[in-house]
């Protein structure tokens, strides 16, 4: 595999205990781990031996309502991964903090602070707040609404951009009396609808610019916000037509916003469940539910969706059951990700609750893994995956052991870290750094 060649990009979701709600409570494991910082330690050096490109942790500012399944968040995840960036070398962090409560000089400072102690390996998944649950923790007002929430995430991602590159990086030779004037360090001088920061910020120019920008866009709004300013896009995509026309999607606006296409990174999420063989795969599947076989997985399915006693598992899905509104104010992402399935493929009930968790599911041997993962990539429908697995540390131990060695085995995963930073790993655009040394603009291949 050669620089300029197009490669695969992977990175590991760390959450708590595992995707699976029950894994708390797993067999040899230790329940309370999701409190435990040596969990999380364990996780990401495992991400780093398969030499995987980040790890990932999403947040949500309020505990959960159900008390029965792992808590998904908990840790602070700036806290949490300034720990794991001294104690783990190489491997990028895609931290996700939220537009919506939070205030961009702060967040700005504290991500550039990361992504200077790391050495460039930040990557901010931005995201719109929907849970009044989180409202609740700060403040008496509601919930602002869907509409509201992405204008102000716009404004936000904006204002923090110029404040990442007012301070230019100290370089060269001595100074002679003054460290920064008014054109080393610049205002930024913001006045918009949600916000007045003058700038500039306090923490200088990052080594890769300033960190690399991910989102998740699924509603329109959504989908227009990761147009305009993500890097990375992590979305629900369960089909391979559905995934593909979302790429195509999400680039054509990015054209419309005057950016580059061929500069955004696609990275759905894939959650995995591997066994020996397919049959133990499966088994394992339904543990993990909570079910007692198949047909416990499709009853799950049907009453989490109010499909029970209306529908033939066996029976080709109609979109129509997975409608979703775009001016809604909940998530829309996992709820569009079945309609958009059911519409571009002919798919059962049965054949859904294999193939579709919150994210894509593959269930299957490690070979099965490594197929499905090169499949949508070789075809250019994925630049790579966000990894779930079902039980941590043990399940990420394994397709790090299993799968990642048949990856490298086919050339199309790297055998160890080369670039220094997450946005020459990932080939990105250096934003405008006016410091002697900066890298070329746009790095070689994909």
């Amino acid at each position: 595999m050669t620089a300029t060649d197009r490669r695969l990009y992977l990175a590991a979701s760390i959450n708590s205990t595992g995707w699976a709600g029950s894994s708390w409570s797993w067999p040899g494991t230790q329940w309370n781990r999701f409190n435990d910082y040596r969990h999380y330690l364990r996780a990401a050096q495992l991400a780093h031996d398969g030499v995987l490109d980040a790890v990932f942790v999403s947040d949500h500012t309020a505990l959960q309502k159900d008390n029965r399944s792992r808590p998904l968040h908990s840790f602070d995840p700036t806290v949490l991964f300034a720990a794991l960036a001294a104690a783990v070398p190489d491997i990028g962090f895609v931290l996700t903090a939220s537009s919506t409560y939070n205030a961009p000089y702060n967040l700005a400072r504290r991500l550039a602070t990361l992504d200077a102690i790391s050495g460039g390996r930040l990557i901010w998944n931005v995201v719109s707040s929907f849970n009044p649950d989180i409202a609740a923790n700060f403040g008496a007002a509601p919930l602002p609404p869907r509409a509201d929430r992405y204008r102000r995430a716009d404004e936000f991602i904006r204002v923090v951009k110029q404040l990442w590159l007012s301070w230019d990086r100290p370089a060269g030779d001595r100074p002679e009396g003054e460290l920064w004037n008014e054109s080393t360090a610049r205002r930024i001088d913001h006045h918009g609808e949600f916000f007045d920061v003058a700038g500039p910020l306090n923490v200088p120019i990052g080594p890769q610019g300033h960190p690399v920008i991910c989102q998740a866009g699924a509603s329109d709004a959504g989908l227009d916000l990761a147009a305009r300013h993500a890097d990375l896009v992590y979305a629900s995509l369960l089909g391979k037509q559905a995934a593909f026309d979302y790429g195509v999607e999400v680039r054509r606006r990015a054209a419309a916003h005057g950016r580059d296409p061929g500069t955004i990174r696609l990275l759905p999420g894939l959650a995995v469940v591997i066994a020996d063989t397919r049959e133990e795969a499966n088994h394992r599947h339904e543990a993990l539910n909570g079910a007692g076989g198949e047909e416990g997985l499709i009853a799950q399915f049907a009453n989490r969706f109010g499909l029970t006693g209306t529908i033939d598992p066996d029976a080709v899905l109609d979109p129509a059951l997975f409608a979703h509104r775009q001016q809604q104010d909940g998530a829309v992402g996992f709820i569009k990700a079945f309609h958009d399935l059911a519409a571009t493929e002919e798919v059962t009930l049965r054949q859904l609750v294999r193939r579709a968790g919150g994210h894509r599911t593959v269930v299957g041997t490690p070979r099965d893994i490594a197929d499905a993962i090169i499949d949508w990539w070789a075809a250019g429908v994925a630049d790579g995956f966000i990894v779930h697995t079902p039980v941590l540390p043990e399940d990420l131990e394994r397709f790090v052991a299993e799968v990642v060695p048949i990856l490298q085995s086919e050339g199309v995963f790297p055998t160890e870290y080369r670039e220094p930073t997450i946005r020459e790993r990932f080939r990105l655009p250096f934003p405008a750094v006016r410091t002697p040394g900066t890298p070329p603009a746009v790095p070689a291949g994909r």
